[in-house]
C-alpha cells in the first residue's frame, strides 16, 4: 500500500486554512435538514468554538431557515427556490424586527455553490442527493475544509473530487466514515488489513426476498434506529445506503473493494471497525447520535466536549453482529460492481435509485422493484469510460439518461402490473 495514492481522508493529516483568530467560521449547506439542524444545535452549545457565517437550504421550510439565521446572526442566507424569496424575507423580518438589518439573501439553484466558496474555514455539506456535487467542488477549489455529509457528491464525482482535494482537506461526517476515520488514526495505512462497515439492517433485517415483495412505504420509512429524511430512510431499508458507503470508503481511504466488508449490527452502537494486520480490530462506538460525527467534521483535529451522549457502562447491554443477506439485499453487491467500473457508473446507479425510490413512495414500484429496476439501468448503461477523464457534463448527462430510463422501466412495470390485475 505504500505506493498507492494518498487517501482523500487521512486522520494523520490536518489541512488548516489560515482565516484569522476566534471561533472557527462555518458555512452550513442544507441547514434545515437532519444534519444541518443537529450541526446548529452543536454550534449554539459551543459559541466559543464555532461561528456560522452563512446558511443554505432548498426552501421548503423558510420559517425554520429564518429562525436559524436569527439565532446564529449569519451574514448570508441561501435558498435554492427563487419563488420562496418573498416568504423568506417576510419570515426574516418577523425574526429580526424593524430595527435590525437582515442578512443578504442569495437565491437560485447555484446558491449553495456560491456560499460554499465564500469566506470561512469549514463548509459542512449536509445536502441530500447528487445536487451536492457542485458545492463540494466549489468548497474544495476555494480552499475550504470540507466536512462531507453529502455522500452522493463523492459517489457521482469521485475522480473530480480527488483531483481537487488537498491532503487532509476532507473530513467525513457520515457516522460510518467518521468511525473509520477515527479508528484509522491508530495505525499507518500499511497496517490496515480490512475496513468493516456496519449496517443496522434497517426495518427489514431477517426478512427474505419473498417477504420483501409485500412491504409497504410506511414500513420502509419506519427505521428502527435513526431519524432521517425519506430518501435516506428508504435507502437504509434497501441497504443502498450501505452500498454507497462501500464506494465512499474506497474513495476516501483508498482501500480495495475486496477489503471492505459489510456486517449487520442492529444496535447501531459500533459505527464501523478497522482490522489491522496484527489481528487486532479497533471499533468506534457511541450511542446512535449524529452530533458526534458532525463534531468530528467541524472540530477536527480537536474533539468537542460533550458533543453527544456517551455509554453508561454500568448497565448491561447486548451487541450483535450478523452476516449480510446478499440475496434479500443485492444492493451492496451491485454498488461494488459500479464502484469498480468507476467513470459514470456510480452516477447512473445513484440517479436511477433516486428515481426508483420516488416511484416506490408514489406506489408505482414494489419494494423489490427498486433494485430490480436499478440493476437493469446499470446493465443497460454498460461499461463507462475510465474515470480519469470524467467531467461534470459527463456526470450530468449520465444522470439524465439514468433518470429517464428508470422512469421508462417503472412505467412498463406499472402497466404490466395493471394488466396482470385486469
Amino acid at each position: 500500500m505504500s505506493d498507492s495514492p494518498a487517501p482523500l481522508a487521512d486522520p494523520h493529516l490536518v489541512y488548516d486554512p489560515v482565516v484569522g483568530d476566534g471561533p472557527k467560521a462555518l458555512v452550513i449547506l442544507g441547514s434545515t435538514g437532519s444534519i444541518g439542524t443537529q450541526a446548529i444545535d452543536l454550534v449554539l452549545r459551543n459559541p466559543d468554538r464555532f461561528k456560522v457565517t452563512a446558511l443554505s437550504a432548498n426552501g421548503g421550510r423558510v420559517g425554520l431557515l429564518a429562525e436559524q439565521a436569527y439565532q446564529l446572526r449569519v451574514r448570508t442566507v441561501g435558498v435554492a427556490r427563487e419563488d420562496v424569496v418573498p416568504a423568506l424575507r417576510e419570515a426574516l423580518t418577523a425574526q429580526y424586527g424593524a430595527g435590525e438589518p437582515l442578512p443578504e439573501i442569495v437565491a437560485g439553484p447555484d446558491a449553495a455553490t456560491q456560499l460554499a466558496a465564500s469566506d470561512c474555514h469549514t463548509v459542512l455539506n449536509g445536502i441530500t442527493g447528487s445536487i451536492g456535487l457542485a458545492p463540494t467542488l466549489a468548497a474544495l477549489e476555494a480552499g475550504r475544509v470540507l466536512a462531507l455529509a453529502n455522500k452522493e457528491s463523492l459517489i457521482v464525482g469521485g475522480p473530480l473530487v480527488k483531483a481537487l482535494a488537498k491532503p487532509g482537506q476532507i473530513i467525513p461526517v457520515d457516522s460510518e466514515h467518521a468511525a473509520l476515520f477515527q479508528a484509522l488514526a491508530a495505525g499507518t495505512r500499511a497496517d490496515v488489513r480490512k475496513l468493516v462497515v456496519t449496517a443496522s439492517g434497517g426495518p427489514f433485517r431477517g426478512r427474505s426476498k419473498a417477504d420483501l415483495a409485500r412491504v409497504t412505504v410506511e414500513e420502509a420509512l419506519a427505521h428502527p434506529t435513526w431519524a432521517m429524511g425519506p430518501v435516506i430512510t428508504i435507502n437504509s431499508a434497501t441497504l443502498v445506503n450501505k452500498g454507497l458507503e462501500v464506494i465512499e470508503a474506497h474513495l476516501l481511504y483508498d482501500i480495495p473493494f475486496d477489503r471492505i466488508e459489510v456486517v449487520v449490527h442492529p444496535q447501531s452502537y459500533v459505527h464501523s471497525m478497522v482490522e489491522f494486520t496484527d489481528g487486532s480490530t479497533l471499533a468506534q462506538a457511541t450511542p446512535p447520535d449524529m452530533r458526534g460525527p458532525i463534531a468530528i467534521g467541524l472540530g477536527w483535529p480537536e474533539r468537542v466536549p460533550d458533543a453527544a451522549p456517551a455509554f453508561d457502562w454500568s448497565k448491561a447491554s447486548t451487541w450483535e453482529f450478523f452476516p449480510l443477506d446478499t440475496d434479500a439485499f443485492p444492493s451492496v453487491g451491485l454498488a461494488r460492481q459500479v464502484g469498480q467500473l468507476a467513470g459514470t457508473a456510480p452516477a447512473v446507479f445513484n440517479a436511477a435509485n433516486e428515481e426508483c425510490v420516488e416511484a416506490f413512495r408514489a406506489g408505482a414500484l414494489p419494494f423489490n422493484g427498486i433494485m430490480e429496476t436499478v440493476t437493469r439501468v446499470v446493465e443497460e448503461h454498460g461499461t463507462p469510460a475510465t474515470g480519469t477523464s470524467l467531467t461534470v457534463p459527463d456526470v450530468l448527462e449520465a444522470e439524465t439518461w439514468a433518470r429517464a430510463r428508470a422512469r421508462e422501466l417503472t412505467a412498463q412495470t406499472t402497466t404490466a402490473n395493471a394488466e396482470a390485475r385486469a
